[in-house]
């Protein structure tokens, strides 16, 4: 879950982060107000997207009137499928240099990592492909927290490594997948100041983060994961032509990723293992929704979970709404036989031995 900046810019405040002057607006009449109030300011378009700049998303304003016509001008845009319905007028900052820093899930480490570059304001992409050396990368056991001499010798700063420990503590008490400042700056008067901020929560915390929940920025979503979501589902609109139904999130995963070896291309995530089995019907119904889909692959492996249930569920889905497209049925585990008998009597097909059969079918039939 993705906070806009100026709800990412509270969380930082909170923990003493120091952030720009700012107010929250819904129209331009209240964000010229904002500005004979705060003086020269930048008006930023509140989406949970990136390059809002690079959008027209961000403008620099000196009064009122510039500060008119620019929330006119942002306000109804649509910046990474999202449209804009506020801007945060924040006051301008005396910047003396722009740095950036980040605490992220690190694949490699399997860890926390804390990020650092002299070079602010950039996209850290180019600034790794660019300048590798001009990122310090810091990992951290989880166990023990970060070193603080460590990150001193990182950064070469008492009150950056101070900083890099609160936004790290953010990181922990927030259940953060990524927590972002770029830029952070440093003013011409002294002391840092966090001007803009990216906080992307772990979706599978937020139960124990009740707070920020609320304050997630809304999800983009297609009709068809709208459907998914009102269902229950955990539905995943991709441009592929395959459909795929799977029991289990990794091995929704694992197909998805054998399509693709096999030259074919997914069309969605969807994964009923679980109670989801239940709502076969409704599951079917948002894959057959999608008119690109042009073969179906059921992957079934059960340990704990009967395949047969499962594909109870299935096929009783399949008599129902009647589909024309070819499907391809790979089936293990607990209940396999019960269930192959059943994909046989009801339906009049044979399941594959190989899941990569399967899989194979399908691709050739998409074709």
């Amino acid at each position: 879950m993705d906070l806009e900046e100026v709800e990412g810019k509270r969380v930082l405040a909170a923990a003493g982060i120091a952030v720009p002057a700012g107010e929250l607006c819904a129209d331009p009449a209240a964000a010229a107000a904002a500005v004979e109030r705060l003086g020269p300011s930048a008006i930023k378009a509140q989406v949970p997207a990136g390059k809002r700049g690079k959008a027209g998303g961000v403008r620099l304003v000196v009064n009122a009137a510039e500060a008119r016509l620019a929330a006119q001008a942002i306000l109804g845009m649509e910046i990474g499928g999202h449209r804009v319905e506020r801007v945060l007028v924040e006051q301008r900052a005396d910047i003396a240099e722009e740095l950036y820093c980040a605490v992220l899930n690190d694949v490699a480490t399997r860890g926390p990592l804390i990020l650092f570059s002299a070079a602010g304001g950039m996209d850290i992409e180019e600034v790794a492909a660019k300048t590798p050396q001009a990122l310090v990368r810091i990992p951290v056991d989880i166990a023990h927290g970060p070193d603080p001499e460590r990150i001193r010798n990182g950064v070469g700063d008492h009150a950056l490594a101070d900083m890099l420990a609160r936004l790290y503590d953010i990181y922990v008490r927030s259940d953060a997948e990524l927590v972002e400042i770029n830029p952070l700056v440093r003013l011409k008067g002294g002391g840092l100041l966090a001007l803009d901020c990216k906080l992307t929560v772990d979706d599978a915390a937020l139960y124990r983060q009740p707070e920020l929940a609320r304050r997630g920025a809304p999800e983009k979503q297609t009709e068809l994961e709208r459907r998914g979501r009102e269902h229950g589902l955990k539905f995943i609109e991709l441009p592929g032509n395959i459909g795929v139904l799977a029991n289990g999130a990794g091995l929704t995963m694992t197909t998805m990723d054998v399509i693709e070896h096999h030259g074919g291309k997914p069309a969605n995530f969807l994964e009923i293992g679980g109670e989801a089995y239940t709502k076969a019907t409704a599951a079917l119904a948002l894959v057959l929704a999608n008119p690109g889909v042009k073969s179906l692959i059921v992957n079934f492996c059960g340990a704990f979970a009967r395949t047969d249930v499962m594909a109870e569920g299935v096929v009783r889905a399949w008599e129902e709404l009647k589909p024309t497209l070819p499907v391809f049925f790979s089936v293990h585990g607990t209940g396999e036989e019960e269930a192959i008998k059943l994909i046989r009597g009801r339906l009049g097909l044979e399941p594959h031995d190989k899941m990569e059969d399967a899989v194979r079918a399908a691709v050739e039939a998409a074709r």
